[in-house]
C-alpha cells in the first residue's frame, strides 16, 4: 500500500489525526489525557510546534498544527512516540498503540485555519458525547470562546485574528461561528482534500504540486505522486463533458458537475464558480448523477466515454 505523502517545508500547517490500533481506546484516564498535553507542550518547546487547535476524543485526537521549522516527522515522532512509552510502561504492555502511520493533510491557512478549527471543536458534539463543544474539557474550545483553560504552548491568535474583534469580542465572534453549525447537518471541509494530501484552493494544490513533485524521490509515495500528476482540472473537465454533449446543455451541466466532483480533486466551492451554483448544489447534483448512472446504461457509457477522453485509469463507472 503506498504510503501517504509528506510534504514539509517550513511554515506548513497541517490537520493531523492519529487512531488507536483496532480503533481501541488511546485514552483511557485523566492522566492519560493531562500527559498526552504535555507531550504538547514539549513538542512546542523543543520542535517549534504551533498548536492552533486541539481536540482529544477517545480512540484519536485531531490537530491543527504549524511546522515552522518544517519538521513534522520530527513533532509526529515525538508526540506519538513519547506518548506510546507512556501508555506502553503504565500499562505494562508492548506493541502498536496507533493505528499505522497517522494522517497530516497539509492545509492552506488563509482558506481552512478557522473552518478546521470549528471542525475540530464540534468532534465531540457530532460524536454525541456533550451538547455543546465547551462541555468537552479535553479540547481547546474554551480557550477560543471564553480564554479559559488555556495552555501556554496553544496559540489562539491566528483563529482570533481571522475571525475578528480582539478581547472577549474576539471570544464572541469565535462562539457564535462555531455555535452556528450547531444542531446542523453542514460537511466536513475534509470533503474537499485533493490526493488525501491537501487542503486548499486550486491555486494552493498547483503551487504546491509544481513545487514538490518533481522534487519528492521517495518511491513508496510514488502512487501519491502519480494522482497528483493525472488528475484533470476542472476548465478541462468542463470542455471534454460540453463537447460530448454539446447538443443537451441541461444534461452536460448536470454531468459537468458529476466529473469535476468525481475526478478535479477540487473543492465544491471552487467546482460551485464555474457552473454559477453553491457548494451545496454541486453535492446534491453530484448524488442525482451517482444514482442515474446506476440504472441508465446509455448515460454511464457516455461518462465512460468522458472518463477515456480525460485520459483517466483504473476508473470504474
Amino acid at each position: 500500500m503506498a504510503r501517504p505523502l509528506r510534504i514539509q517545508y517550513p511554515g506548513a500547517f497541517y490537520h493531523v489525526t492519529s487512531r488507536g490500533n483496532e480503533q481501541k481506546e488511546i485514552f483511557k484516564s485523566r492522566r492519560d489525557r493531562e500527559k498526552f498535553c504535555e507531550y504538547l507542550g514539549s513538542a512546542s518547546s523543543r520542535y517549534g510546534a504551533i498548536i492552533h487547535s486541539y481536540c482529544l476524543m477517545s480512540n484519536h485526537y485531531h490537530l491543527l498544527l504549524e511546522s515552522p521549522e518544517g519538521n513534522l516527522s520530527q513533532i509526529m515522532r515525538h508526540i506519538n512516540g513519547a506518548y506510546t512509552t507512556y501508555f506502553n510502561v503504565k500499562r505494562k504492555r508492548a506493541g502498536h498503540l496507533f493505528q499505522g502511520r497517522y494522517k497530516a493533510i497539509l492545509v492552506e491557512a488563509d482558506e481552512y485555519a478557522l473552518e478546521l478549527s470549528r471542525y475540530i471543536h464540534l468532534n465531540p458534539v457530532r460524536a454525541g458525547m456533550v451538547e455543546r463543544p465547551e462541555q468537552h474539557e479535553w479540547s481547546s474550545y474554551n480557550a477560543f470562546a471564553s480564554r479559559r483553560q488555556a495552555n501556554d504552548w496553544l496559540c489562539c491568535d491566528l483563529i482570533w485574528e481571522m475571525i475578528g474583534g480582539t478581547g472577549a469580542m474576539a471570544c464572541k465572534n469565535y462562539r457564535v461561528f462555531v455555535e452556528r453549525n450547531l444542531g446542523r447537518t453542514y460537511e466536513s471541509p475534509l470533503t474537499n482534500v485533493f490526493a488525501s494530501s491537501l487542503l486548499g484552493s486550486p491555486d494552493f494544490v498547483s503551487e504546491i504540486s509544481t513545487r514538490f513533485l518533481n522534487e519528492q524521490t521517495d518511491q513508496r509515495n510514488l502512487p501519491g505522486l502519480k494522482e497528483f500528476a493525472e488528475r484533470p482540472d476542472i476548465e478541462r473537465i468542463h470542455s471534454v463533458v460540453e463537447q460530448r454533449l454539446v447538443e443537451d446543455q441541461t444534461l452536460a451541466r448536470q454531468v459537468g458537475m458529476y466529473c469535476c466532483r468525481e475526478f478535479s480533486g477540487m473543492g465544491l466551492a471552487r467546482i460551485g464558480e464555474i457552473y454559477g451554483v453553491s457548494d451545496a448544489g454541486v453535492s446534491v447534483a453530484s448524488r442525482r448523477m451517482t444514482g442515474r448512472l446506476k440504472n441508465d446504461t446509455g448515460l454511464r457509457e457516455v461518462v465512460k466515454a468522458i472518463v477515456n477522453d480525460l485520459g483517466l485509469l483504473n476508473v470504474e463507472i
